[in-house]
């Protein structure tokens, strides 16, 4: 790969590289469900900054490329919830998005005091699923995300964060 790829704390100025990222990123995943209105695909610039401005969001970087990006927020019983993973194409494979989880859990482990960790994954996603169960998440449920899709909820202790692949 040659230069090697860091995991920071995403910025404002990070905002219109991350949307880019996950515009593109999300493609696959519509295209496996015949649903091009998924939530990452009709998120607006605007909020996605405001994310950026008040949640827990990391980026990884490739020189002055967003490669990877992933969000956290700390919820009201004392979890958190982790969304939209995304690493871009060419560099998936890599441990990149493992890296990008582990940053941001272990933020919110510490900064938030997050208890456990919650995501969800769409039902067919099995490339996401397996590196959600890889790195310590367990199936808990099912859910509809409000843009139809049928997902599966994943948790984790937040104990588990410093062990993740």
């Amino acid at each position: 790969m040659g230069m090697s790829v860091t995991i920071s704390v995403a910025t404002e100025q990070d905002a219109e590289q991350i949307f880019r990222l996950q515009y593109l990123c999300f493609q696959g995943e519509a295209a496996l469900y015949g649903n091009y209105r998924i939530e990452p695909l009709v998120q607006t610039l605007d909020s996605l900054r405001q994310e950026v401005a008040s949640d827990c969001v990391f980026v990884a970087r490739l020189g002055d490329e967003v490669v990877g990006s992933v969000r956290g927020k700390a919820t009201e019983d004392g979890s958190a919830a982790i969304s939209r993973l995304c690493v871009h194409p060419r560099l998936q494979g890599h441990g990149i998005g493992a890296r990008l989880l582990r940053a941001a859990e272990s933020a919110l482990a510490e900064e938030r005091g997050a208890t456990r960790f919650r995501l969800v994954a769409g039902h067919r996603s099995e490339g996401n699923l397996r590196l959600y169960r890889r790195v310590g998440y367990q199936a808990v449920g099912r859910a509809k995300g409000s843009d139809g899709v049928e997902m599966i909820v994943l948790e984790k202790p937040a104990g588990q964060y410093a062990q993740t692949a």
